[in-house]
C-alpha cells in the first residue's frame, strides 16, 4: 500500500495539535517526526517533550526520523514516548546493529535512513533486519527544499533489493515531495511518502486530500503491505562502495 506521512516539521507550532488533527481529518494514517539534534544536522528541531504530547491524542502512526548522533543514546526513550516506528540514519552510528537491537527490544518498528551522498549498498546488510528503509532525497536538516531526481535511481535500487529477497520492507522519501512529482517516487519503488511544506500550509486537510488519490488505500493501509511500483524505465546507477557500510 501507499502510505503519506506528512511532516510536523513543516506544522504551525502555535497551533500544531489543529494542524494534526487536520491531517487526521483528512484520511492521513500516518505522521512524521523529524527530530534534529543541531550536530548530525544543522537545525535543531524538537524532541520527546513533543512527541509525548502528541501521542495521548491521536492514533495516527508515529514514524519518528532521529537526524542525531548516536542515536543508540535515546532510542528507548523515543519509544517510551510513544513512537511507534524509530528510523535512524546510518551515518550516526558505528554500531548499526546494535541500534537496530535496541529499538527492537521495545516493540516498535524499526527504520534506517541514508542521505544523499550515502550509496543504496550501505543499506543491503540490514533489509532483513529493519521494517523500513528511508532514502533522503534532499539535504536533511531543513524543510522546502527541493528534491534532488538522482536520488530516485537509489530508490529503485533499493526496491530490487527488497524485492528479489522477497522482502515486504516498506521504502520511504522524504524531502522535496509535492503533487508534481510523487509519481516519480512512487514509480521508483518508493511506498511511503513524507511531504512537510506541501501539506502543511493554506488548507491542510484539503492538501492532505490531494496527495490521497496518488496513493491508494492509504487510508486503510496496514503496516507492510507490499507496494505498487514499475521501476523499468528508470535508468539506475549502482554507487562505488561507501566507507558507511558496516556488517550487521
Amino acid at each position: 500500500m501507499n502510505i503519506l506521512s506528512p511532516s510536523i516539521l513543516s506544522a504551525d507550532f502555535w497551533k500544531l495539535g489543529e494542524d494534526i488533527k487536520a491531517v487526521e481529518g483528512a484520511g492521513v494514517p500516518w505522521l512524521h517526526v523529524d527530530v534534529m539534534d543541531g550536530l548530525f544536522v544543522p537545525s535543531i528541531s524538537y524532541g520527546m517533550p513533543v512527541l509525548k504530547a502528541v501521542r495521548p491524542h491521536t492514533d495516527m502512526f508515529l514514524d519518528v526520523h532521529l537526524m542525531i548522533e548516536k542515536p543508540e543514546r535515546y532510542v528507548e526513550e523515543f519509544a517510551a514516548c510513544g513512537a511507534d516506528l524509530v528510523n535512524f540514519h546510518l551515518e550516526a552510528t558505528e554500531d548499526v546493529k546494535g541500534c537496530i537491537d535496541k529499538i527492537r527490544a521495545t516493540g516498535k518498528k524499526v527504520g534506517i535512513t541514508i542521505k544523499p551522498a550515502t550509496p543504496a549498498e550501505t543499506v543491503e546488510p540490514y533489509l532483513e533486519l529493519v521494517d523500513m528503509v528511508l532514502v533522503m532525497t534532499v539535504e536533511p536538516g531543513f524543510g522546502g527544499q527541493k528534491l534532488i531526481p538522482e536520488c530516485l535511481d537509489k530508490v529503485a535500487v533499493i526496491r530490487k533489493m527488497i524485492t528479489d529477497r522477497g522482502l515486504t520492507t516498506d521504502l520511504e522519501v522524504d524531502g522535496g515531495i509535492h503533487l508534481d512529482n510523487v509519481a516519480l517516487a512512487l514509480d521508483a519503488g518508493a511506498n511511503v511518502i513524507v511531504a512537510g511544506s506541501a501539506v502543511f500550509k493554506d488548507d491542510i486537510a484539503a492538501n492532505a486530500k490531494a496527495f490521497l488519490p496518488e496513493m491508494p488505500l492509504a487510508a486503510n493501509c496496514s503496516y507492510g503491505d507490499p507496494p505498487s511500483y514499475n521501476i523499468h524505465h528508470l535508468q539506475i546507477h549502482r554507487p562505488s562502495p561507501h566507507p558507511f557500510l558496516r556488517n550487521p
